[in-house]
């Protein structure tokens, strides 16, 4: 399986933990990791390298260099960086053989096996995705992109890629003409891109199976009337996904899966003590 990822060097070890959590769930699958970035130094590449490959020797780590001119015109805010944008071009750097591809920001814990969601039918759409089914983000989305038209409001921290449609239909100019028009009221730039652009285009799939945003644990289990607990989401969420600010590798953070996240993270402390 293909697995996309892009950052800086500030997401290294947060994305250990989440490669530790992703081959530890899926023992039994084989994994090429790619890594999109722009500055990374090559000694922290081959750190990575080796922490993937002396580790997990049946997976392998494929950097690619992308040039920052390439991105020197898009709007970037707040704690969000040029990598951001990567996802949206990949199928440009990817090889050209490729057809699939699963992209996973790095404040993720995989927890179970992916292997039903990286081999998602698309049918002719672009992207396989989870929108967070909550009335007042949904609302204020809508009509902050109304001109859009969006139904949903899809978050873009676990993309399912078709690279073979993405070829064909993704043209650069219309994301940069998007931008031009819209960069004053771009709060999220990759995800309004996403939705404004591609959202009828993107294959909806369950967010508590595969993007659970952990921070609304009581709000999903009201929502369901008791039945997604932690047992069931130890027993069937694919993915948990820390949105927001506030991350479990920075102090101060709470939150019902504090606790796991710090697990995973000393397991990888462990590995790379050995």
């Amino acid at each position: 399986m293909n697995i996309l990822v892009c950052l800086d060097s500030n997401y290294i070890n947060p994305l250990k933990v989440m490669l530790y959590s992703l081959f530890s769930n899926n023992e039994n699958s084989n994994f090429d990791i790619y890594l999109m970035h722009s500055k990374i130094p090559q000694d922290k590449l081959n750190s990575l390298n080796d922490y993937i490959v002396n580790n997990w020797p049946n997976n392998s780590f494929y950097p690619i260099k992308v040039s920052s001119d390439d991105f020197k015109n898009a709007p970037v805010v707040s704690y969000y960086s040029e990598e951001m944008y990567y996802r949206l071009f990949a199928h440009k750097y990817l090889p050209k053989n490729m057809e699939r591809i699963l992209y996973l920001d790095p404040d993720i814990l995989v927890i179970n096996e992916i292997n039903d969601l990286y081999n998602v039918d698309f049918g002719n759409n672009l992207f396989a995705a989870c929108h967070h089914n909550k009335i007042f983000i949904k609302g204020i989305n809508k009509i902050r992109l109304l001109q859009y038209q969006i139904e949903e409001y899809y978050n873009s921290g676990v993309l399912m890629m078709n690279l073979t449609e993405q070829r064909k239909r993704i043209e650069e100019k219309v994301i940069y003409d998007f931008i031009e028009k819209n960069k004053a009221i771009l709060i999220l730039p990759d995800q309004d891109i996403l939705n404004s652009l591609y959202s009828k285009d993107i294959k909806d799939v369950d967010e508590i199976l595969y993007n659970y945003d952990t921070r609304f644990y009581t709000y999903y289990k009201f929502l369901s009337k008791g039945k997604v607990d932690m047992d069931y989401i130890f027993d069937n969420t694919v993915i948990l996904h820390f949105c927001g600010k506030k991350k479990p590798w920075k102090k101060p953070y709470s939150g019902e899966f504090y606790s796991l996240y710090k697990h995973y993270q000393k397991q990888v402390q462990k590995l790379e003590n050995k």
